[in-house]
């Protein structure tokens, strides 16, 4: 295991304690942006940007090789994106949801370390390797904070489901169009790589289901201009799709030689 991979505890926690400290001195709620809030919250997602750009720079390649890796840069977006939105709508509920779920893939992190060298398999050695995992890290978390909206608009039994669909929209159509990016890269890469764009792949065909389930969304939504509670079930339905994806897929037995999963 690298240093300055052991470093990660000392910046995932000074993240942390950045993220909670500006919710926990949050302004009064009449204020619409709270400083404290934006404060925190901007200043720990640099400090996850910081030791990302020092774990790429010691390890020279990409840190996006392993689950880990992908953690660490999802819990970088989802924390990007809740400082984002909160400065668009300016609901505290979803930028304090955003960062905890932040937080948790922080905690992950270093409860679970793995260990890390510099090696990059010769596939992985492509224009597009990078663009690939960028645009599905940032499809990944947006998709989870329309997921985090549907959630809570479903649980709270007051809850404005009107409000919450046409939030949740904003957030999936964008979610939606870095998740095509995602696709269209990785058949680039494919083509490039094996000869191939498209191999039904267990990681691909579900990558497609993925897609299809967000695209059903979509298609419900453009059928019905009255919000709904079905709608918000699709969209929480969809993001468990979406972790069977990203974690789910390499532990299936029709996966065990899939060029697709994490390297450890």
């Amino acid at each position: 295991m690298t240093t300055v991979w052991l470093n990660f505890e000392i910046f995932g926690t000074a993240a942390i304690i950045l993220w909670f400290a500006g919710i926990l001195f949050k302004n009064n709620e009449k204020i619409s942006v709270s400083k404290p809030l934006i404060i925190g919250g901007i200043t720990g997602t640099l400090v996850l940007g910081l030791f990302i750009t020092m774990l790429w720079t010691y390890l020279e390649r990409p840190p996006m090789r392993t689950l880990a890796e992908t953690r660490l840069w999802y819990a970088f977006f989802l924390s990007f994106i809740g400082n984002i939105m909160y400065l668009r709508w300016k609901y505290k509920w979803f930028y304090i949801y955003m960062q905890l779920l932040a937080a948790v893939f922080i905690v992950i992190n270093i409860l679970n370390p793995e260990t890390y060298n510099k090696s990059l398999m010769p596939a992985l050695q492509s224009v597009w390797f990078i663009p690939h995992v960028v645009v599905y890290i940032i499809a990944y978390s947006f998709l989870a904070a329309s997921f985090i909206v549907s959630l809570r608009a479903l649980v709270k039994s007051k809850a404005n489901i009107k409000k919450a669909v046409n939030l949740a929209d904003n957030i999936v159509y964008i979610g939606f169009g870095f998740l095509t990016l995602g696709l269209l890269f990785g058949a680039l890469w494919a083509k490039k790589a094996w000869g191939h764009y498209w191999t039904w792949d267990p990681k691909e065909t579900w990558a497609f289901i993925t897609w299809a389930a967000y695209l059903i969304y979509i298609h419900v939504r453009s059928l019905s201009a009255q919000p709904s509670k079905k709608q918000l079930i699709i969209l929480v339905s969809a993001f468990l799709l979406l972790l069977i994806c990203w974690f789910g897929v390499q532990y299936l037995p029709s996966a065990v030689n899939s060029v697709h999963n994490y390297a450890y």
